[in-house]
């Protein structure tokens, strides 16, 4: 089984710990022999699912959006990226150099077109920007790609994030 993940970054501590709990309730559904985690690797939901996936016994793909994306990530998650990188056992490129909305869509594309399902960290509300969480699902949905949302009770997400 191949899941993919798409979610919101920049969510507080207290909701990463809620987020984690439903991720790792939500993967011990699967045989992990079996899993897949398809994840773009970028901080919070991202690295969060592809670390649960390993925990579980899953292996991870990852999919970069493009050549510079690592830069455009906050530097305290470098080594979290790296680490998460090296443990893919496929990786797969858009093409495109410039870390921009546009290739973040065109990686979350790819993501959808590989995976089985896709597991939403989304508060219910629009894409803030272009290839924001709500694009993604709305992609996954259209192209038949069933999508399961996971926003834990009480959880809120900064206005700015």
């Amino acid at each position: 089984m191949r899941v993919g993940l798409t979610g919101h970054r920049g969510l507080t501590a207290a909701v990463e710990k809620l987020v984690r709990t439903d991720l790792e309730a939500e993967l011990k559904t699967y045989k992990s022999a079996e899993l897949c985690g398809v994840s773009c690797l970028a901080d919070g939901p991202d690295a969060w699912f592809a670390e649960s996936v390993l925990a579980v016994g899953g292996r991870i793909e990852a999919v970069i959006p493009a050549a510079q994306y690592r830069n455009g990530l906050p530097a305290a998650h470098h080594a979290t990226y790296d680490a998460l990188l090296h443990q893919a056992v496929d990786v797969h490129h858009t093409g495109r150099g410039e870390s921009s909305s546009l290739a973040h869509m065109a990686g979350s594309e790819i993501l959808v077109g590989l995976v089985d399902r896709l597991i939403a960290v989304w508060d219910g509300k629009p894409a803030r920007g272009f290839g924001g969480t709500a694009d993604v699902i709305a992609y996954a949905r259209r192209t038949g790609v069933p999508v399961d949302i996971l926003w834990p009770e009480g959880a809120t997400r900064d206005q700015h994030t």
